[in-house]
């Protein structure tokens, strides 16, 4: 019995399926064509006579010349006609529908028949020479009783040869006639010649994990979303999304059946797995008391000239003010000194420095805070200064140095020269002038190539140091007044810096911290000592390297984090010391992460709570007046509700507690000037009532329109993808997210000559309600004559796969300003011509898309790219093993792919 392969999913047909004798037929509704790949169809209402116009005639396939016009084919088993359109049948389909033997003629497939069996009038069908006979001659009554005769005759010689015995799958010849039987998966009915098939599904689901569909002789099982088919083809795994390239940007948490995408603190999601840098600055001007700086991740609060950051990093205080009892912050200190001919020099930083591993070979470093911190803002705005008056500009060196066949990395000092060298210590006394107020290091060992030389092997590493020196007014007398004073400063400072020249030189520098000594650079044959796995500031947990947090210091000679003891605190990661607290006795706790904290449990007493201010942010505080909010501790001021609102009552803690005209719903940001609720603008959001601000999208994303109320609104404008000359992939804009509303996407596949492109569309979602807005096209370049090798409106979940009409391939992406969709990722790979015939047999033929099982190998990454990779590369086949690919692929997608292989390479076999 014929197989009705269009009540299998269709056929892997996109719109109709028709089903004939022993094979099946995709086609088309109005409007649109049959595509090369037989399966999925094109839009297209272009005039002019090419195979896009439906009345191009041809009966079975259209093909277009390269001279332009149309050149018609027919599907296997039919010949073309002699007007060159019309296919004719031939004996190759269906046997040309004759019952024993066929023959082609100029007129089309003659039928014959076996010994002792005559053509019956139909012409097509045999049946035994004496019932032939019968049937020719006249009726008459004589004879009748031969009639009978030979019926019984007939029943007694029932046999296979006929009809196939009247069975319906397999007939065999007995001595008591014919016996039936039934395939695998059927079993025979009581009329003994009738195969009924098996619901296998209806027995323990068939042995399946999660779903079973009954097939005609067979059953297939299938997982749930997020699960994928092991190939006994029974078992469902979980897929880890996470071991994807590019499936999250930051963090990805893999769950069963699904996954979720984290971002690292200052970033936010948008696109369901992308991260954008949060623009705090939006959001109520970071809390800021004055100006307000986003950055990567972060942010930073900036004041006016004259004043200063407060410890809280938000409110500005006078530069005059000092903190009450502060301690004086101890200064760094560069000591150099020469012992046994030898220069050597140390520089202890005990307070405001900052690590910055720039790179694997640089990394700079601070330690102090600039007098006048000019446009470069420092990373780290400092403590209060306690009440020292310094006097004029500072003196500032800068020097450059070299250190020949050396890297880039602060080390901590083997122990055996710290012995050594600690008896040299004592010989270089220092008094306050070897004090610098700041220093900021940048050592960098990145490899820059020179034309024309051959360059060394040896590494070289470029040190560059800015040093600063505080005039103090104590220093100035009768005999040597300011000019005199900066001289000799400015001396002492250029010997020192000579000193350190020649100590560097020698690799006798140091840096001192907590205690540890770290060498500047090293000789390749120290960095591969054994700790040395990890940057410093980073240790090794669970074999990974993983930065100091915040509370705590990297101890270069212990190589572990150590929490910050009572009195100090540190609100960077991957620091090398703790920061002395400001007017603190020591007392508090270990691990404070901020300057806030410094005061230990006794914090929650000390700091004012919100909706609460004191002039240093500490108790004893005042309630914030009427008109005025405050949404943080340990504030310095109170923020104004503007335009001359009130605020329900004393001590409000937001701006929704003034009592504004009107109440803005999300999407809307409170105007205080005109008292009136505006629309977020394109490019920004707001989710919550009532707010005086919109928040700024993430990173470079935008909105498609204004008043938008959630980050989800934010899309990356992008159009995405990677092209390379073997594999690739385009990628709508913000995928797997919303692509944006009109946008136009082009991309150009120009494969390396000899090559051709093959395309796996996984899945696509377009939505359909607006007409064809939104449109994903492929053809040869931009002139919408060329060549369509696909085109698509809507969304299909089903994969396909087709190779190019073109060569080359133009692809063009729109959308319009309607609904939008996850849109796509569509992968390619560039294939040796060589192998054409093989690949269209491949993706032409319905079984790859016939059972769900396929259908999943198309849309598994790793499973494609495995795929891709032997496609751009048959030597790469080799890489994997024969056990490999079983595990990779379900059993009956390998025999596929081996029938193909076979009768490509061996055809007249």
């Amino acid at each position: 019995l014929d197989v009705d392969e269009c009540q299998d999913n269709n056929g892997g047909c996109q719109q109709i399926c028709v089903n004939t004798m022993g094979s099946y037929e995709c086609q088309c509704k109005e409007g649109f064509f049959l595509s090369d790949n037989q399966h999925t169809c094109i839009h297209r209402s272009i005039e002019g006579m090419n195979c896009m116009n439906k009345d191009h005639g041809c009966a079975h396939i259209c093909r277009e010349t390269p001279k332009g016009g149309v050149a018609c084919e027919c599907r296997p088993g039919f010949e073309l006609a002699k007007n060159q359109k019309d296919c004719k049948l031939t004996c190759n389909y269906g046997n040309g529908g004759c019952q024993h033997t066929c023959d082609d003629t100029d007129t089309g497939p003659v039928c014959g028949c076996h010994q002792k069996y005559a053509l019956h009038s139909d012409g097509r069908t045999c049946i035994e020479k004496d019932e032939a006979a019968i049937e020719s001659s006249e009726y008459n009554a004589t004879s009748v009783a031969d009639v009978d005769k030979r019926v019984k005759r007939r029943l007694l010689m029932e046999t296979c040869a006929v009809n196939n015995g009247g069975c319906d799958r397999t007939c065999k010849d007995t001595a008591t006639g014919v016996r039936c039987s039934c395939p695998v998966g059927f079993t025979l009915q009581p009329d003994g010649k009738t195969c009924k098939d098996i619901d296998e599904c209806l027995v323990n689901n068939g042995g399946c994990d999660h779903f079973c569909r009954n097939t005609v002789g067979s059953f297939e099982c299938s997982c749930q979303k997020g699960y994928k088919l092991l190939t006994d083809e029974r078992t469902c795994q979980d897929i880890d999304e996470c071991s994807f390239e590019r499936t999250c940007d930051h963090t990805c948490i893999n769950y069963p059946g699904s996954f979720e995408c984290l971002c690292h603190k200052g970033y936010t999601l948008y696109g369901l797995t992308h991260c954008g840098d949060i623009d705090e600055c939006s959001i109520s001007n970071g809390s800021c008391d004055y100006g307000c700086l986003n950055t990567m991740g972060s942010y930073e609060c900036i004041c006016s000239p004259g004043k200063k950051l407060h410890w809280n990093k938000k409110d500005c205080v006078e530069v005059v003010k000092c903190l009450p009892n502060a301690k004086q912050t101890p200064k760094a200190q560069l000591v150099c000194g020469k012992t046994g001919g030898i220069e050597s020099c140390f520089l202890s930083c005990p307070s405001n420095t900052l690590f910055v591993p720039d790179s694997e070979n640089s990394y700079s470093l601070s330690c102090g805070v600039p007098i006048q911190q000019g446009k470069a803002q420092q990373k780290r705005n400092a403590t209060l200064p306690s009440c020292a008056d310094s006097l004029a500009p500072p003196i500032k060196q800068k020097a450059r140095f070299k250190i020949k066949d050396a890297k880039c990395h602060l080390r901590p000092r083997s122990k055996e020269k710290t012995k050594d060298s600690g008896k040299q210590a004592g010989q270089f006394p220092c008094t306050d002038n070897c004090q610098v107020t700041f220093v900021n290091l940048k050592c960098d060992s990145s490899k820059k190539k020179r034309r024309g030389r051959k360059s060394p092997s040896k590494e070289v590493s470029h040190i560059t140091a800015e040093f600063e020196v505080e005039m103090k007014s104590e220093e100035v007398s009768d005999t040597c007044n300011i000019d005199c004073v900066r001289k000799r400063m400015e001396q002492k400072l250029q010997t020192a810096i000579k000193t350190l020249r020649k100590s560097i030189n020698k690799q006798q520098f140091y840096i001192q911290f907590s205690g540890a000594e770290y060498e500047v650079a090293q000789k390749p044959a120290k960095a591969t000592e054994g700790h040395d796995a990890c940057s410093t500031g980073q240790v090794l947990q669970d074999g990974k390297c993983v930065t100091c947090s915040t509370g705590t210091f990297y101890s270069g000679e212990h190589n572990q984090c150590i929490p910050c003891s009572s009195g100090t605190y540190q609100d960077t990661e991957g620091q090398l010391t703790c920061e002395p607290c400001p007017s603190n006795d020591g007392q508090g706790v270990a691990g404070a992460r901020n300057v806030s904290e410094c005061g230990g449990k006794l914090n929650l007493i000390i700091k004012c709570s919100p909706g609460h201010y004191s002039p240093d942010g500490f108790k004893p505080c005042r309630v914030c007046p009427l008109g005025t909010y405050q949404p943080e501790p340990g504030r310095t001021l109170c923020f104004p509700c503007g335009g001359g609102l009130v605020t329900k009552h004393e001590g409000a803690v937001s701006f929704q507690d003034c009592e504004t005209k009107v109440h803005c719903s999300p999407g809307h940001y409170y105007n205080s000037t005109t008292h009136r609720c505006i629309r977020c603008p394109v490019g920004t959001y707001q989710p919550e009532f009532g707010q005086n601000y919109c928040i700024t999208c993430p990173g470079n994303t935008s909105t498609d329109f204004d008043g938008s109320t959630n980050v989800t609104h934010c899309k990356n404008q992008n159009c995405g993808g990677e092209l390379g000359d073997y594999t690739g992939y385009i990628e709508s804009p913000n995928y797997p997210g919303d692509y944006p509303a009109n946008v136009e996407c082009i991309w150009n596949i120009n494969p390396p000559p000899k090559r051709r492109i093959l395309i796996v569309v996984p899945e696509i979602f377009l939505p359909i309600e607006d007409e064809c807005g939104d449109v994903l096209v492929m053809r040869k370049s931009a002139s919408p004559t060329s060549i369509t090798t696909y085109e698509t409106c809507q969304t299909y979940e089903r994969p396909i796969a087709f190779t190019s009409r073109s060569r080359k391939l133009w692809i063009q992406f729109k959308s319009n300003e309607g609904n939008s969709g996850k849109g796509f990722q569509v992968p390619y790979v560039t294939y040796d011509e060589d192998y054409q015939q093989l690949i269209e047999d491949i993706v032409r033929d319905g079984r790859l898309y016939a059972s769900e099982n396929h259908q999943e190998i198309l849309k598994d990454k790793k499973l494609i790219k495995a795929l891709f990779d032997v496609l751009a590369h048959p030597q790469n086949y080799f890489k994997y093993t024969a056990q490999e690919s079983k595990e990779m692929f379900p059993r009956s997608f390998i025999k596929l792919l081996r029938s193909k292989v076979s009768r490509f390479l061996r055809p007249y076999k």
